[in-house]
């Protein structure tokens, strides 16, 4: 005979399982009597658990809907099928957040059995995913750990594939995952340059904790971070520009992958926007279509000048 707690549970997994359970049903699935079930019943109920009840000899019980959230109960294969359902959300946007499902496949790891946080494991080296075509994917194991390097509070070594394709072992302390339209970002204070890095997750090879404290001092937006590593990290030339308008509408023009944007009043904003040199700037300023004021460097305020004469005297 079970114990009573463990029943109480194997009753509430039973009662969500389907609609409705005669009291005999219940009682044979457990392994109890009638008046066993009857009395669990009443502990449900107890505990806050809306429970109706059919008179009759073809009456039961039922868990009504919607009066409450039951604990998850899952047995091995369901629990195994919600994970790698989740893993598979994570690497893309059928849900709409991606970071959602991730979040939720990090607390559903941390109260999985072994055996099946293993078995999830075999799975997540035997399953490949070809790349999408806004480029590479990480694997969501990874993903997982890095998830946990940031919760964990712990300094770790980081195994990286730098720009140049160079393998290099960091010391850093993990603080956020960012995801943009095209890629997961690892955002962590670099110990030996004492500076906050953004690592695309892609190039990540391992992640191993050091066992020691991280040192999370005025950690920096970690969002406003990656924008601006990603948006003029790649160039050579970054140019300041002032849009007349509010930020919400400088963010549909200008994408956040492509700028960085600062507020500079109810009706205007700052824009950082990177490029190769400055006529290739000017020619993207041109292509917006809005007045816009370059604010630096002159460089690029006179390849600006100089191409909007060009197109006024083409047109004259």
């Amino acid at each position: 005979m079970i114990g009573s707690s463990a029943r109480l549970l194997r009753l509430l997994s039973l009662l969500s399982s389907r609609p409705s359970w005669t009291c005999a049903e219940l009682a044979e699935r457990i392994e109890v009597t009638d008046r066993t079930v009857r009395r669990d019943i009443s502990r449900l109920r107890e505990l806050g658990y809306s429970v109706d009840s059919e008179p009759g000899p073809w009456g039961g019980y039922r868990l009504r809907a919607g009066t409450r959230v039951p604990p998850l109960i899952l047995d091995d294969e369901e629990a195994l099928a919600v994970a790698v359902g989740l893993r598979e959300a994570a690497q893309g946007d059928a849900l709409g957040s991606d970071q959602a499902a991730l979040s939720a496949l990090l607390k559903l790891r941390h109260v999985l059995p072994g055996r099946i946080a293993e078995r999830l494991g075999a799975l997540d080296d035997a399953f490949v995913s070809l790349p999408a075509a806004d480029g590479p994917r990480i694997r969501t194991g990874l993903l997982l750990e890095l998830a946990l390097a940031c919760r964990s509070g712990d300094r770790a070594r980081l195994s990286y594939v730098d720009a140049e394709g160079r393998a290099t072992l960091r010391d850093v302390d993990p603080y956020r995952l960012v995801r943009t339209n095209r890629r997961w970002y690892f955002v962590a204070r670099d110990v030996a340059r004492d500076q906050w890095r953004t690592f695309r997750a892609d190039r990540i090879d391992r992640i191993q904790p050091t066992g020691r404290p991280a040192d999370l001092t005025d950690p920096p937006d970690a969002a406003w971070l990656v924008s601006r590593n990603t948006a003029n990290g790649p160039y050579p030339l970054s140019a300041t520009v002032r849009l007349p308008l509010p930020m919400d509408a400088a963010l549909r023009l200008v994408p956040a992958t492509v700028g960085t944007h600062r507020s500079d009043g109810p009706e205007s904003t700052l824009v950082d926007i990177g490029g190769p040199d400055p006529d290739g700037l000017a020619r993207y300023l041109l292509g917006l279509g809005t007045p816009l004021r370059v604010l630096a460097p002159d460089s690029v305020r006179e390849a600006l000048l100089r191409r909007t004469r060009e197109l006024f005297e083409a047109h004259e």
